[in-house]
């Protein structure tokens, strides 16, 4: 293997894989690199699914992405042939006041969005499976849905193999020196040189980048699968789903292979380091405890045996937007991080969004909300 790259990418994850397979694309004599051989379950990708909506309630700014990372999710289905996409809708559930509501009700107005208003009858009448207080509101978005997360990264692995891409696994990178021209990267067993460094190593990056002591938390996040063979919880019959209650947030999906329906609470989370992140689900009682007692209360036909549970990462910035930016004193590192539990389904506009800043210095969308120098970030 040669050891210098016009641009090695450092985590092969969701972001990463995206980002190795447009730059390969085009061209781009580009190495990724990662500690695992993704896809994985030692970060934050693995689990089957991930929810992708356009109606965002993290900010307006994210709707525009949503958009484009459909489209481009499309595309890659296309060209890999493969199902990437499972178009249920998705329902978001939750008391009229409830703040995840109201947001998602103001961005997909602000942006001309196709969002139907359901009461609590009405869901209850079109999706059995729902148990829905009359005092509970829904919104109903039909051209959302899952995205099979597993299988979109190895779409961007198997197309960026065939696009010239160097693909080094089960490689972890021990230190990455930075000069004016280029970086040199340090693994167990060889030294790689490049012109340009694209970071996107999850929750390692602010291990990686230490010295610029980003204000990165690493969190412990669970998610379960439930037996259930009543019809009514199977897709296409049951959408993806969303509730936003006034202390809590839970997400899922309806049984689409046999595995069950899948939930996970949003907002419970224990602090944890990468290094020693394992797959423990049910260490603690409220694993699987907080989502049975959720089903048991809102899909209680779903609520069976469990048959599966995984523990996943996720890592946070202090604002809960993303970090896309280059390095503050080397121009040509570009950083992708912080991705805080809702990046999965902009992995695709954010590989490409990488790909621009390395080829043109820029990119076609404003991204200035992810800043690295931001107030947000630079007061943490």
């Amino acid at each position: 293997m040669k050891n210098h790259y016009s641009v090695i990418v450092v985590g092969a994850g969701s972001v990463g894989m995206a980002a190795g397979y447009y730059l390969a694309k085009k061209g781009i004599d580009t190495l990724l690199i990662d500690a695992f051989d993704p896809p994985h379950g030692r970060g934050s990708h693995h689990g089957e699914t991930r929810l992708i909506r356009h109606a965002t309630a993290e900010g307006s700014h994210y709707v525009e992405l949503a958009l484009k990372a459909q489209k481009l999710w499309q595309e890659l289905e296309r060209e890999i042939n493969k199902t990437l996409f499972i178009p249920t809708g998705t329902l978001m559930v939750g008391e009229c006041d409830a703040p995840f509501i109201d947001k998602t009700v103001k961005s997909a107005k602000e942006h001309s969005l196709a969002l139907e208003t359901l009461h609590a009858a009405e869901i209850r009448k079109r999706w059995p499976g729902f148990s829905i207080p009359d005092h509970f509101v829904g919104y109903f978005e039909p051209s959302s849905g899952a995205l099979l997360n597993e299988e979109c990264i190895m779409a961007y692995r198997e197309l960026g193999l065939i696009y010239n891409t160097t693909l080094q696994t089960n490689t972890k990178v021990e230190s990455i020196d930075f000069s004016a021209s280029g970086a040199m990267v340090k693994t167990a067993d060889t030294i790689f040189y490049a012109d340009q460094v694209v970071i996107c190593a999850g929750a390692w990056t602010g291990k990686i980048l230490s010295s610029l002591g980003l204000p990165l938390k690493t969190v412990r996040k669970t998610l379960g699968w439930f037996e259930t063979n009543d019809p009514n919880y199977q897709h296409p019959l049951l959408p993806c789903f969303y509730f936003g209650l006034k202390n809590e947030r839970y997400y899922g999906f309806p049984n689409i292979s046999g595995s069950g329906v899948k939930v996970g609470r949003n907002d419970s989370e224990r602090n944890i380091d990468p290094d020693f992140m394992r797959q423990d689900f049910n260490q603690y009682p409220s694993d699987e405890g907080d989502l049975r007692s959720f089903l048991e209360r809102f899909l209680p036909g779903a609520a069976g045996k469990l048959t599966q549970g995984k523990s996943c990462m996720i890592t946070k910035t202090p604002d809960m937007n993303f970090i896309l930016d280059q390095h503050p004193e080397y121009p040509h590192v570009k950083i992708a991080a912080g991705f805080s539990g809702h990046g999965f389904k902009y992995s695709s506009v954010l590989g490409e969004l990488l790909s621009q800043l390395v080829i043109d210095g820029r990119t076609e969308y404003d991204i200035s909300k992810f800043s690295i120098t931001r107030d947000s970030l630079v007061r943490n």
